[in-house]
């Protein structure tokens, strides 16, 4: 799902290998790069909430099942078909 610009923007400079930046303007545009970024960085920063939230539950509790990770997974993802491995819908 394509998010709407909302609020307003600042402009970065941001080292980045040249061969990174060449494979992501031939999949992006160069006018699509700036969108590309912001979504990957989004995406980072909720995987890095999720990490802080399980840190802070096996500080607490110890470290997390094989099968409160599973339960976790098929809250998340819907539940793993055993003959394929295909995810189903949530």
């Amino acid at each position: 799902m394509k998010q709407t610009r909302a609020g307003t923007t600042e402009n970065i400079s941001v080292s980045m290998p040249a061969e990174l930046v060449s494979e992501l303007r031939s999949r992006t545009g160069r006018r699509g790069l700036s969108s590309y970024i912001t979504e990957a960085v989004r995406h980072q920063l909720a995987m890095d909430g999720l990490a802080e939230i399980v840190a802070s539950h096996e500080e607490e509790h110890g470290t997390l099942t094989e099968r409160e990770i599973e339960a976790a997974r098929g809250e998340l993802f819907g539940e793993v078909n055993a003959e394929d491995g295909e995810r189903g819908a949530a």
